[in-house]
């Protein structure tokens, strides 16, 4: 399923029309990009939850040449899957 599909079953579901359903899955994941931005905790019980997670500094290899490359800390945005969703993933 493709977004443009999402929002077409949202839609759909809900009773509102296409360009309404798209516009509040739109602010759903700018809200969920701001609060993960900004180091908070986004989470939906049962579903899954965003956050923001450090990563450690370490090295790693070119593929191409075999060398060691130094890999700087960072951060990056973790998503994990809620019970709700692994529940649906088995059936």
């Amino acid at each position: 399923m493709n977004k443009g599909e999402l929002v077409a079953a949202m839609a759909e579901a809900a009773g509102v029309s296409q360009k309404d359903a798209g516009a509040c899955l739109d602010s759903m994941f700018e809200i969920i990009a701001g609060q993960v931005s900004a180091g908070n905790e986004v989470s939906i019980t049962g579903w899954m939850k965003v956050e923001k997670a450090n990563t450690n500094a370490r090295e790693g290899r070119n593929p191409q040449t075999g060398e060691p490359v130094h890999i700087p800390a960072g951060t990056r945005t973790k998503v994990s899957v809620g019970s709700k969703l692994k529940a649906a993933g088995k059936s």
